[in-house]
């Protein structure tokens, strides 16, 4: 597995951590962050790369610091 892959497995796997951790749907996540409810569960699949202003709203939303998610 390259270095981005598993950069991206782990921001998914701790968003998807981070919703449940606080109760959230996908759906309210992605609502919360301006984006298509499909869109995030690709997100959380690790299967689409946000951009960082996407990434921004998301993390905003499940309200979490950044280095709750990033690996570094």
């Amino acid at each position: 597995m390259k270095s981005a892959d598993k950069t991206i497995s782990y921001i998914a796997a701790k968003l998807h951590d981070a919703r449940l951790d606080r109760h959230l749907t996908q759906a309210e996540v992605a609502k919360m962050a301006d984006t298509d409810t499909n869109y995030y569960a690709k997100i959380e699949r690790g299967e689409a790369t946000p951009s960082l202003k996407t990434l921004e709203k998301i993390i905003r939303a499940i309200k979490v610091k950044s280095s709750d998610i990033l690996p570094f």
